[in-house]
């Protein structure tokens, strides 16, 4: 799995990008780090510039996003986006204690009943097409979603240049994620972090999330909907590296890490 590293830093961080994404997601993130830290930011199976899993199974890619985990030579904070954060639930079960923090960006707790039209047979497949590789569907499920979205953001500009055979495969995967309250057993520090704008199911998972976990802590962003990474980066940057860390510019990233 390619992970793409920023910083030299103690202090490390583990990204995982959501649908349609890939590591590049997290460069408003990583443009001012504390120089006492190090980010790395994946690109999921399938995704970016990784490889297909070898087998399209919930297992398969949560199993590669532990195995890159294992490969981090510390413990971390793991920030997952939407799906990202699901996906990262599921690998933290497997890393025994790795983790020490969670945020959670805009993370639903039920697969949105919407996304299930794109798995109705026969019809679900050309729906997909239609809406998200063809640049008139995007325009205009743009234009519907403007309310969940800032004016100089857009919800669907990242499914201009991915595999849309591999991403369409992580709808079907994500259907089938297991219930929130599989994930009684995560009991480090986490971080529920939402936009203001953002989809009502979002918002309406947070409650269900807190059940789960009593240690969490729910963080609205005004003036954020659902791409906070964009729409927010300067308070998740607070949020995440806390307050008093020494900021430096990072465009540039260090090596990147195939594995």
């Amino acid at each position: 799995m390619f992970i793409s590293r920023y910083g030299n830093g103690p202090r490390t961080y583990l990204g995982i990008h959501g649908w349609s994404g890939d590591h590049r997601a997290f460069l408003p993130i990583v443009a001012s780090l504390p120089e006492d830290a190090t980010f790395y930011a994946v690109d999921l199976p399938g995704c970016g510039q990784s490889a297909d899993p070898t087998v399209w199974s919930l297992e398969a890619v949560v199993g590669s996003i532990a195995e890159a985990a294992r490969a981090i030579p510390a413990s971390f904070t793991l920030i997952g986006h939407c799906s990202g954060a699901l996906l990262g639930m599921l690998a933290a079960q497997q890393l025994h204690g790795r983790i020490e923090r969670m945020l959670l960006l805009d993370v639903f707790a039920e697969w949105p009943w919407y996304f299930r039209i794109f798995l109705t047979p026969l019809v679900g497949p050309l729906a997909y097409y239609s809406t998200f590789a063809n640049p008139i569907g995007r325009w205009l499920t743009d234009a519907s979603l403007r309310e969940h979205r800032t004016p100089e953001t857009s919800l669907t500009s990242g499914f201009s240049q991915i595999r849309h055979a591999s991403v369409y495969r992580y709808l079907r995967l994500l259907e089938r994620f297991p219930a929130p309250e599989t994930f009684r057993d995560l009991t480090m520090p986490v971080d529920l972090i939402y936009g203001a704008n953002t989809f009502a199911a979002v918002a309406e998972a947070v409650p269900r999330w807190q059940a789960v976990w009593p240690q969490a802590r729910a963080i609205r962003l005004d003036g954020a909907a659902h791409l906070p990474m964009e729409e927010a980066a300067g308070a998740l940057r607070d949020i995440l590296f806390k307050e008093g860390s020494l900021l430096t510019e990072c465009p540039i990233p260090s090596p990147t890490i195939a594995g």
